[in-house]
């Protein structure tokens, strides 16, 4: 089972539209992710501001930044 994550972004964001496209099929196969929107938190906003979106595990804390593709993201999950 894949471990959980949670994808950074916000409304609007067409790279945050992009990542979640990369995302849905492995989604569709067990993936968790949780979509975070940095918009509702000042600390999100100074966190991540300028690199969402970011996809994070929720186990280890890691986090793959944009640009990634689903090769990456397996990779990113194992």
């Amino acid at each position: 089972m894949p471990p959980e994550c949670q994808l950074y972004g916000t409304l609007g964001c067409h790279l945050c539209e992009l990542a979640e496209e990369v995302l849905m099929p492995l989604v569709e196969h067990g993936l968790m992710v949780e979509l975070v929107d940095i918009g509702e938190s000042e600390a999100l906003v100074e966190a991540y501001g300028l690199r969402i979106p970011v996809l994070r595990r929720i186990d280890t804390g890691a986090e793959l930044g944009w640009p990634f593709d689903a090769e990456q993201v397996v990779n990113f999950l194992q």
